[in-house]
């Protein structure tokens, strides 16, 4: 079984006094938030702005304290067993033009509960809920 290590940000902005989240839309067709695969030497959070940067154009990101959020699952890559961990950490940006690259097809700035309609899996809507929880504590 391959091991691997990825970060991503729950990534929000406030528009009109609303918290809106960005999700991103995966070839595979599913809504996520912006992730990847951690690259030698980086630590989570590094990885977390590059996969940002990469992946959206924002680079304007502030972190919110008290917000890591680790899932795990297994999938199949090339006929192989992948056991992946992900830590998330919940951000701010004050952008709202994304340029996404070529590992997406779309993405959508969403109020909570419209993107627990549009998030596809289930350890997604934990993270967001989590996340939706913190900034309402914070308010």
């Amino acid at each position: 079984m391959i091991e691997e290590t990825s970060a991503g940000i729950v990534l929000f902005r406030k528009e009109n006094n609303k918290n809106q989240f960005l999700l991103l839309h995966y070839p595979s067709g599913h809504w996520d938030f912006v992730k990847g695969k951690m690259e030698s030497g980086e630590s989570t959070h590094e990885t977390a702005v590059r996969e940002a940067k990469e992946e959206t154009g924002i680079t304007d990101i502030t972190f919110l304290d008290n917000f890591e959020e680790w899932i795990e699952y297994n999938f199949q890559f090339q006929g192989e067993l992948v056991h992946k961990k992900v830590v998330f950490f919940l951000a701010e940006t004050k952008t709202t033009d994304v340029k996404i690259s070529h590992e997406h097809l779309d993405y959508t700035w969403m109020d909570y509960n419209t993107a627990m309609e549009k998030t596809t899996f289930d350890n997604a809507k934990t993270v967001l809920t989590k996340a939706q929880m913190l900034l309402t504590q914070t308010l």
